[in-house]
């Protein structure tokens, strides 16, 4: 299931301070939709149990077949779809209230397309939840992601198609920022090394392998420090009203 660091583990220790910060998102949502709730890009199901109870029903979508087929097993009350997006084939126009997104729109080549297609098929006056994070606490180049966006690039390519959208920002707390600033230097003292800047030089599927590899010993090596990776818990997130100066971006916009 955890085949890279991308899809971060709520099993592994020095997952943690990520699977937390990726939790936190499904803590707030939960207290936000309602009705028929569509998730693209739903993964091994982090946010499932809090989206499922406040949904009235919820659907799932992923490219994953493995992961859809074992949430088909142990949520058969719910809909899964394995589908690569976009387009959201299948679905019709104006059917869900509420789509969540999170932590997915940094892996899709036509950022335009996926957003369209996410007003399509919600209902008028529905929601559309999104998060992604900030390209400026970025700390090296992630070869999994396609691009990364500042808050107002985001905020301009939401607006193609939504009227209104809300800007807020997930951010940390004292302990969350003292893990971030200690993240920072460990990947200093490696990326040091890139002295013809590969990271930036070379296609993506190349750095893949090394890049993760890279990213567990580095996240095991944080993890003995001090203790704060394993401190950490989704309560030491926040929304900010600053998304350009938090860890991730936090958007809704309404149809």
């Amino acid at each position: 299931m955890y085949k890279t660091t991308e899809i971060t583990s709520a099993e592994i220790a020095s997952d943690n301070p990520v699977h937390q910060r990726l939790l936190f998102p499904y803590v707030e949502a939960a207290k936000i939709v309602s009705g028929n709730v569509l998730e693209i890009g739903c993964g091994w199901g982090r946010g499932l149990e809090l989206l499922t109870q406040a949904a009235e029903h919820y659907t799932g979508i992923d490219k994953n077949d493995a992961l859809i087929q074992s949430l088909r097993q142990e949520y058969p009350q719910s809909t899964f779809i394995q589908a690569n997006i976009p387009p959201l084939s299948g679905l019709a126009d104006n059917t869900f209230d509420y789509i969540v997104t999170f932590q997915v729109i940094e892996h899709i080549q036509n950022d335009d397309l996926f957003i369209r297609e996410a007003f399509r098929v919600l209902k008028p006056g529905g929601k559309l939840l999104l998060t992604t994070v900030n390209r400026l606490f970025s700390l090296t180049r992630n070869p999994w992601h396609v691009r990364e966006y500042t808050a107002d690039e985001l905020k301009q390519l939401m607006l193609r198609y939504f009227s209104t959208v809300e800007t807020r920002g997930i951010h940390g707390n004292g302990k969350v920022m003292a893990y971030y600033e200690q993240n920072k230097k460990s990947v200093e003292r490696i990326t040091r090394y890139d002295i013809f800047n590969l990271q930036h030089r070379l296609p993506r599927w190349m750095l893949q392998v090394p890049y993760d590899l890279l990213n567990r010993l580095n996240r095991n090596k944080l993890l003995q420090a001090d203790g704060i990776a394993a401190e950490i818990q989704y309560k030491d997130y926040i929304q900010t009203n600053t998304p350009a100066g938090s860890l991730d971006f936090f958007y809704l916009a309404k149809k």
